[in-house]
């Protein structure tokens, strides 16, 4: 499901993770190669309308993986090794995008954000559609992981760090 349906299905988990991802203008996005193995890549997210779009370089690797129909996960950085912010986890698909109106809505986005935008048509750009999500926090009293699918919803499970 796209980003609006998602955030209608669990805003629980959509608001936290579109505000973490705002912040920190980056991801972690990992794919899978065409001979099966893990890639793991920088990316950075852009809210356009009611989509989560990541821009890529034309025909770099990991355009090529979503291309191919490879899933997806998006796991927000982590720059300490306490973890005080959640990890926050977005697996799906890549939709690849060709709509003239929505590829300039993201370079005007993108503009506004770094000052600069891809030339038409030298970059991919993809929807990302959530099929699962989850949340892991630290904290003083244990780990709490929440979890959501379409089928099963969100779920939240507390372990005790004692």
């Amino acid at each position: 499901m796209r980003w609006s349906e998602f955030t209608d299905a669990c805003p629980e988990i959509a608001v936290p993770a579109r505000e973490r991802f705002v912040r920190d203008e980056l991801v972690l996005l990992g794919t899978v190669t065409r001979d099966g193995w893990p890639r793991i890549s920088p990316c950075e997210l852009d809210f356009v309308g009611d989509d989560l779009l990541m821009g890529m370089m034309w025909r770099s690797p990991k355009a090529l993986d979503l291309l191919r129909g490879s899933p997806l996960v998006v796991h927000s950085v982590q720059a300490d090794r306490r973890a005080t912010d959640p990890d926050i986890k977005l697996m799906g698909r890549g939709v690849d995008l060709s709509d003239p109106a929505v590829r300039e809505a993201y370079r005007e986005t993108i503009r506004r954000r770094i000052e600069w935008a891809p030339d038409e048509p030298n970059y991919h750009l993809f929807a990302f559609d959530v099929e699962r999500a989850a949340v892991l926090a630290f904290g003083d009293g244990g780990e709490t992981v929440s979890t959501w699918n379409p089928v099963n919803g969100l779920r939240t499970r507390t372990k005790s760090g004692e």
